[in-house]
């Protein structure tokens, strides 16, 4: 196997010629879990763990190696280990804000080229938090691929008014498949390329493992049996890149059940385009597009042109977006100012 195999193109043959020291190999990061890493070369996968020096030079969470991401490493006993020294920029990502109360990034994965957005057409259909991942989406640089699983549970007529929907708040491709009957697999794929990455989004029991199965043909990965409303249970518990044997590969992330977004302006405006172009008639440039005189988004929802909840979700998201955003740079500020008194208070230890 050869490294662009692996997705490793010119694009990232540019950087490597900067960054690449003597003794570095390059590789992908295939898995994280709590910390350890598994990286994948042309000869295969190994363990791996960052360096001393790179980890005390990184001063966020979203600067330590994701899946997808491509790593600088020294490889060591007979190339059965390795110890990571530094990450490539990306050129695409997924990102989210932390769980909890804490305001900071969390990498979901990178150097994505398309990612399927995975609702179930049972419980879990919910077009505001495809809102949500759309946003996600955008805000990388990533395609989205809406899929509909679990068709089998519903009509074909509740069918149609699902795919109208996500038709009203995307442009995305859209895939509607089941793992009972096997209808929309082909589709599913047909859209897998060789040496391109895909990453599967979703909550916990939509599916998303049951698809890498029978893309695989056989129980390569652990599934729970559904419950009884006919929804899955959770199973993936780390993100990790698998290759199919036809050459594509695929990104499986554990079910989210927060997604958070911070400073994703530009993700916002591409998710909902059609009230950015609006805004420009807007009587003032800095509408907020709630409650001032002549905002030409609001009169559009109020004759009926576009949805009260499409509304709703755009100025959620859009403050949403804003609050967290500012909070992340006071953090970073403080974080920046903390570090520069251990710095000075380490010098004057010294003289």
């Amino acid at each position: 196997m050869e490294l662009s195999n692996l997705g490793f193109d010119q694009w990232f043959e540019a950087h490597a010629v900067q960054l690449l020291q003597e003794g570095d190999g390059v590789a992908r990061v295939s898995a994280v879990d709590r910390g350890s890493y598994l990286i994948r070369n042309e000869s295969g996968e190994v363990s791996a763990e960052i360096a001393g020096k790179f980890s005390y030079q990184i001063e966020s969470p979203v600067h330590l190696p994701c899946v997808g991401d491509w790593v600088r490493a020294q490889y060591y006993d007979n190339d059965t280990a390795a110890i990571i020294h530094g990450v490539f920029p990306r050129k695409t990502f997924l990102r989210r804000k932390t769980a909890g109360e804490n305001v900071d990034f969390q990498m979901i994965a990178a150097n994505i080229d398309a990612a399927f957005i995975v609702q179930s057409c049972h419980f879990d259909f919910n077009p505001r938090r495809l809102d949500r991942y759309l946003v996600m989406s955008a805000d990388g640089g990533v395609e989205p691929i809406v899929m509909l699983t679990k068709t089998d549970l519903i009509t074909r007529d509740e069918l149609a008014q699902k795919l109208a929907i996500i038709s009203s708040v995307t442009k995305a491709k859209v895939i509607a498949l089941s793992s009972i009957t096997g209808s929309g697999f082909d589709e599913f794929r047909q859209t897998l390329s060789p040496g391109k990455t895909y990453c599967l989004l979703g909550s916990s029991g939509v599916g998303k493992t049951t698809l890498i199965n029978r893309l695989i043909g056989r129980e390569a990965f652990y599934t729970k049996p559904v419950s009884g409303t006919g929804e899955g249970t959770h199973t993936t518990s780390r993100r990790q890149l698998i290759v199919f044997s036809q050459g594509a590969m695929l990104i499986d992330t554990p079910g989210m059940r927060e997604l958070g977004l911070v400073g994703v302006g530009d993700g916002v405006n591409m998710g909902f385009e059609e009230f950015v172009a609006l805004s420009s008639n807007c009587r003032y440039a800095n509408c907020s597009h709630e409650s001032e005189p002549g905002c030409a988004v609001r009169a559009a929802v109020e004759k009926g042109e576009f949805s009260e909840d499409r509304y709703s979700s755009y100025i959620k998201l859009k403050k949403e977006s804003e609050y967290y955003g500012m909070s992340y740079l006071d953090k970073r500020k403080k974080d920046k100012a903390f570090g520069r008194f251990i710095k000075s208070a380490k010098k004057q230890m010294k003289d």
